[in-house]
């Protein structure tokens, strides 16, 4: 993801760009993609960023795939993470209904996530240690996920009593972007980039259709009528997307804060 990076700083001259990581090493950085617990690696990352002087007066966050769940999760439970601007590519905001497939059929670490999770993604350690099963939402055993889940329930406001603190937060976006790839191939379903999901019959309800937006339990519905929460797709499968895209976006949503600090994260 260094192109990335390498790629903002060509259309923003002067930005600062900060690249989470949550390993020491690439190889470590990727199987925590994978393997380990996304509500630790949020806290531990949120103190990280605290002490970082350059993202002490403002920050626009850029995540790709479900790096964007992570970021968007950052912004609510980060208090001192000071989000204008949020940009997520292809991530699954309400959850997948299938485990993701692998890339490269080869891809040992992938492959090995997959086979722990489909021996029960509900299970102590599986639940615990697999991170693609703590954003898994069988929409036919919604009380096994609401009961079980360590942490796409809370995020997304679906426990009671409801953390107000979160939804003050992502209402205190500038705006909230969401792209989603037009042939979205490992996300399902697809318009979980855009917050939509199934029902228990299996039929697709768009975001405007649910009950989380038509509540506002996570301030969606205020950012959609205040004309700063919107939509995009872009050309490709999952996370194919053209440099001639991405700078196109980059341009669109935050040339404006160039002096801003950037954030990007990716599995």
């Amino acid at each position: 993801m260094g192109a990335v990076a390498r790629l903002i700083q060509e259309e923003l001259p002067g930005a600062y760009v900060h690249s989470v990581k949550l390993g020491a090493s690439e190889s470590a950085d990727r199987n925590a993609g994978f393997f380990g617990n996304l509500n630790d690696q949020i806290d531990r990352v949120c103190t990280e960023l605290s002490g970082i002087s350059e993202l002490q007066h403002g920050v626009n966050l850029m995540g790709f795939s479900q790096g964007g769940l992570f970021l968007r999760a950052l912004v609510q439970r980060c208090p001192q993470l000071r989000a204008k601007m949020l940009v997520t590519f292809g991530s699954p905001h309400s959850g997948v209904a299938r485990i993701p497939k692998c890339p490269q059929e080869n891809d040992t670490l992938c492959n090995w996530m997959r086979r722990l999770a489909s021996r029960g993604v509900y299970s102590w350690y599986i639940r615990d240690h697999v991170v693609q099963a703590q954003y898994f939402k069988d929409p036919e055993r919604l009380d096994d996920y609401l009961e079980h889940n360590i942490f796409l329930p809370d995020v997304n406001m679906e426990l009671l009593p409801r953390k107000e603190d979160y939804r003050e937060r992502i209402c205190a976006l500038d705006k909230l972007v969401l792209v989603r790839f037009a042939n979205e191939d490992m996300i399902y379903p697809e318009l979980s980039s855009w917050f939509g999901f199934l029902d228990a019959y299996g039929n697709r309800v768009a975001l405007e259709n649910s009950t989380m937006y038509q509540e506002d339990w996570l301030g969606l519905r205020e950012l959609d009528k205040s004309s700063r929460l919107e939509f995009v797709t872009v050309e490709g499968k999952h996370m194919e997307i053209s440099d001639q895209a991405l700078r196109g976006i980059v341009a669109e949503y935050f040339t404006v804060a160039v002096n801003s600090p950037l954030l990007r994260e990716q599995f």
